[in-house]
């Protein structure tokens, strides 16, 4: 069973600092999910670091990523 993990992101829109939690089975996905102070669509990229340690990417829907 794999761990959650709580790591701080800045919406790419407003800039506000977020707490989200990160499930060690999204690597490899993307997928959105609305910021919880202005509403828009943030799109998280879930990657593994060069230590082995989750990385999290976001941004904004006119980001080519």
């Amino acid at each position: 069973m794999n761990q959650l993990t709580e790591t701080s992101i800045a919406c790419p829109y407003c800039g506000e600092t977020l707490e989200v939690l990160i499930d060690p089975a999204d690597l490899g996905q993307q997928y959105i999910e609305d910021c919880q102070v202005c509403c828009k669509p943030i799109n998280f990229l879930v990657s593994e670091s060069a230590d082995d340690e989750l990385a999290v990417t976001v941004y904004t829907d006119d980001e080519a990523f």
